[in-house]
């Protein structure tokens, strides 16, 4: 499995939605999955998953799948 892969599992299952609505376009606010609960979840399941720890700048950045992946990218996870 891909790290790509692997963050659309994580995205799929802490959002509770169909592992092909996560697009690169997928964004915060943007269906009723992603509120500001479900990005808590999905940052703790991305940090556990993925062996991190977002900083607090980054939490707030992650507004897309895209840009979770670019934020991975300076923790040293490879795309």
């Amino acid at each position: 499995m891909t790290n790509e892969e692997k963050l659309r599992g994580i995205f799929a299952e802490a959002l509770g939605i169909d592992i092909n609505q996560v697009t690169e376009d997928l964004a915060y606010n943007t269906i009723p999955e992603w509120d500001s609960i479900a990005h808590m979840a999905l940052i703790a399941e991305i940090d556990d998953q993925f062996d991190t720890m977002l900083d607090t700048d980054d939490v707030l950045d992650m507004s897309t799948f895209a840009k979770a992946k670019e934020i991975l990218v300076k923790y040293d996870v490879e795309f």
